[in-house]
């Protein structure tokens, strides 16, 4: 089981990552152990996709990386995760 991800930062970005493990990475995000999160902190859980395989998880992160659009990713946050 995987998950993607989108963060919302103390300053209005988006991090969008995926895990395995989605609690533990969110702690460690909310503990400053990311480096591109770090001095962004608070951190918010916006956006969270599950899927069967990390390989999944991978390529829907890189596929919303790749659209560098702040209004794409909120869309995506607004519609919810496929189901």
């Amino acid at each position: 089981m995987s998950f993607t991800y989108i963060l919302k930062t103390s300053c209005d970005d988006y991090y969008i990552g995926s895990t395995d493990d989605i609690t533990q990475r969110l702690k460690a995000h909310n503990a400053g152990k990311v480096k591109s999160t770090k001095s962004k902190l608070p951190i918010r859980l916006v956006f969270k996709e599950y899927y069967h395989t990390k390989s999944e998880a991978q390529k829907k992160e890189y596929k919303i990386k790749n659209w560098k659009s702040k209004k794409m990713i909120e869309k995506l946050i607004e519609l919810g995760p496929i189901v």
